[in-house]
């Protein structure tokens, strides 16, 4: 089976998993960039995959979806094959079939089972610590070509730059047409990212590594005591403490976490010999976590309206007003926003959207 050309391989491959699919066998998993079905391999895919027969695996398929979030490398593919020559316990991906993926799933539990954590704890915090610190020993050389303009290695202002050009020039200035009454009745500005990067700066140069950029409950998976982190289409190379702070704020600790996770993260990259990579530390995270609250007011709104169902009901409006006005709190600060509405107003203002969409 090995033998045959690649493009007849990819073609059974995605016959076989696009049948199982459709017999409706399997998880099915959904996240905001992919749909992922989780599906047992028989004895033939098994063998086109170079896998072990009738254990699970993972398809996933993109979303169409508004972009939100940077991806400079198309193919996760490519970067996992990197990934997991280094990081063992991350699932790779078994085919590239262009319009989908193939990879072997991982077992154990998804940290977001059952709901947020309460208290997530010292232990767990060490491993995310064991983490960061072992993907920033993943070879620069090895990784996937940058695209074209990427920021010199150890330029972090230029990173955070392009971060906030990424924010503005693809996220923000692309939707205004379409939820530019929204994002004004809901309180941002149109020079929002021209108030924060006015007022933000990274002020210490350290060098560039692999980032994840989306280690958050949902994308950590626990069997015993050993930590996966999965799902790695969003990673990319800059700054190691953009791949902190949204862990920080998607992880949504609390201010003591905060700080602990933080510690530990930085006694972890010295132990490994990366103390650079912590050179001004505490000057240039509260930057990125500023930056986090930022850009994920944008996709918050974005998602808050989209994701309303067709038949929405009070419920479903309040419950999306809730999100904004979280995001418009957390980026109160960072956008310098003043007029910052109640949670009815943001909720007659969802409506209003929600009314006009499919016009």
């Amino acid at each position: 089976m090995h033998r045959l050309p690649h493009r007849a391989r990819t073609a059974l491959v995605r016959h076989f998993v696009e049948s199982r699919r459709l017999r409706g066998r399997g998880e099915v998993l959904r996240g905001h960039h992919n749909i992922n079905y989780v599906l047992r391999s028989g004895p033939v895919l098994a063998l086109l995959l170079g896998a072990v027969p009738f254990t699970r695996l993972k398809y996933r398929v993109p979303l169409r979806t508004v972009e939100v979030v940077p991806r400079i490398w198309p193919r996760e593919a490519e970067v996992l094959r990197v990934v997991c020559r280094y990081l063992r316990e991350v699932p790779p991906c078994l085919a590239d079939l262009g319009d989908g993926s193939v990879h072997r799933y991982r077992m154990g539990r998804a940290l977001s089972d059952g709901g947020p954590l309460r208290n997530v704890g010292d232990e767990l915090m060490r491993s995310f610590a064991s983490f960061f610190a072992r993907t920033a020993r993943v070879p620069v050389a090895e990784l996937p070509a940058r695209p074209e303009g990427w920021p010199e290695d150890g330029d972090t202002q230029g990173f955070l730059d392009w971060l906030v050009r990424f924010t503005e020039e693809r996220v923000h200035r692309p939707n205004r047409d379409r939820f530019g009454a929204l994002f004004d009745a809901v309180g941002v500005p149109e020079d929002a990212m021209v108030r924060f990067a006015a007022n933000h700066r990274c002020r210490i140069s350290r060098p560039f590594r692999l980032l994840h950029t989306d280690v958050h409950q949902a994308n950590t998976v626990v069997r015993g005591r050993r930590l996966a982190v999965i799902d790695w289409e969003l990673a990319i190379f800059g700054d190691p403490l953009h791949d902190l702070a949204t862990h920080l704020v998607r992880m949504a600790y609390d201010k003591q976490e905060q700080v602990r996770m933080t510690e530990l993260w930085a006694e972890a990259m010295a132990e490994a010999g990366f103390t650079e990579l912590t050179a001004g530390l505490h000057e240039d995270l509260p930057t990125y976590v500023a930056f986090e609250y930022a850009q994920s007011v944008f996709t918050d709104v974005l998602r808050a309206a989209t994701d309303l169902p067709e038949d929405a009901d009070t419920d479903h409006f309040q419950a999306a007003a809730d999100r904004v006005q979280r995001a418009i709190g957390r980026a109160r600060e960072p956008l310098r926003l003043v007029d910052v509405p109640g949670r009815e107003p943001v909720v007659e203002a969802l409506r209003a959207w929600y009314g006009t969409r499919a016009e």
